[in-house]
């Protein structure tokens, strides 16, 4: 019998043991990657390569409060902005849905590709989008769910303004973080509401990065003790804002994690103990034939290990496997996440966890061998 064969007769020997431990393991460590990456979801904001060239201008008192039109003429004239673009949320609910699973946007539509040059849509599509006043773009993801297409007629009741929005589906286009908007223009919006003079916030493309600072200092003095002051920030920035709205989830996310862990540690080391324990006579022969302490602690060490390395790959592994080969996250959170992506630094941080439990777990049954001499060892029994 080899030494790797011994390891792992020991570790099987009750297999129903053995089985419920590196499950243990594997749904504490598949419940630990869902947490992570639910945290990364919600923390950290997609980005593209277009991002780092956009401003939105919004009230500084609540985003909630509208700007008044008044204000474009202002931020053309700012040096380094190329273009600039009402953007306003509509809010509409589709098919009488209960929820919303995408927004709408009001903007101008010639502005789209050179603010969000990412997005991809057909020259014709753009084209017709851009003559017709009712018309709109869907995102590709919004448009298979839904199983639309170029001219279906598509109706929107707001939640926010007092009219009800019927557009024609005039193209579709893909290529950005998040391809479930739907897009329409912003002068539709104004005639139908009759909300004219009002915009939700300003998008805008920045020249270059180097401009970015000037220009959101520029904006925000330009406005500064005004009836409709602003405030000017990076897409990220605006993004992370939404985030904090969430209050601190970080904290309470890891507190969680916290939790799943510590209770992880307590199971894996009280089976490891159990299993040690029940083999004190065979680890005391092997004292006497030799074997050092040290020698014991590495075959424990071992078995630990094996376990808690077993119960990752399959609880890590798993969450992996099905988290980037089903959409089971946007069927479950009906498309509000899209993505659910395990990410490399995540697959580290449960390894590391998962290497450190079978350490951890091996200390104790160690040190009870360690204390236990080979004539009380002897007398235990199986």
């Amino acid at each position: 019998m080899t030494t790797g064969s011994f390891i792992v007769k020991n570790a099987f020997r009750n297999k129903r043991r053995a089985a419920l431990s590196i499950l243990s393991v594997a749904v504490s460590l598949f419940l630990l990657v869902t947490l992570l990456v639910g945290l990364r979801e919600f923390t950290v904001p997609i980005e593209d390569v277009g991002a780092a060239l956009r401003v939105v201008v919004r009230s500084k008192v609540s985003i909630a409060n509208f700007l008044p039109a008044r204000q474009r003429s202002t931020i053309e004239r700012v040096p380094g902005v190329e273009a600039v673009s009402p953007f306003s949320w509509f809010g509409g609910k589709f098919r009488n849905e209960e929820s919303m699973t995408f927004a709408q946007f009001a903007m101008e539509a010639d502005k789209l590709t050179r603010i969000f040059g990412e997005a991809k849509v057909p020259p014709d599509q753009l084209e017709a989008f851009i003559k017709n006043q009712r018309g709109c773009i869907v995102g590709k993801i919004t448009a298979d769910k839904y199983k639309l297409k170029i001219g279906d007629w598509i109706p929107f009741t707001s939640v926010i303004y007092p009219c009800t929005l019927e557009m024609q589906v005039m193209g579709i286009y893909e290529g950005t973080p998040d391809d479930r908007n739907v897009l329409f223009h912003h002068k539709y919006l104004d005639e139908s509401c009759g909300s004219p003079g009002w915009v939700g916030t300003w998008w805008l493309k920045v020249r270059s990065a180097e401009d970015m600072p000037s220009v959101l200092d520029s904006i925000n003095k330009a406005f500064a003790n005004t009836s409709a002051e602003v405030r000017a920030e990076s897409e990220r920035a605006f993004q992370l804002s939404f985030i904090s709205m969430l209050g601190d989830i970080t904290l309470l996310v890891n507190s969680i994690c916290s939790v799943v862990i510590f209770t992880l540690v307590l199971v894996t080391a009280s089976t490891m103990s159990m299993a040690i324990r029940e083999r004190f006579r065979e680890l005391a022969v092997l004292k006497a034939l030799g074997y050092r302490r040290r020698d014991l602690f590495a075959f424990i060490l071992a078995e630990s290990f094996g376990l808690a390395a077993l119960g990752a790959l399959i609880g890590v592994g798993g969450a992996w496997a099905l988290y980037t080969f089903t959409p089971i996250m946007s069927a479950v959170t009906k498309g509000i996440i899209i993505r659910f992506e395990v990410t490399p630094r995540i697959i580290g941080v449960a390894a590391t966890v998962a290497a450190g439990l079978g350490i951890i777990a091996s200390i104790a049954p160690s040190i009870a061998v360690a204390r236990t001499s080979v004539v009380n060892g002897l007398k235990t029994l199986d």
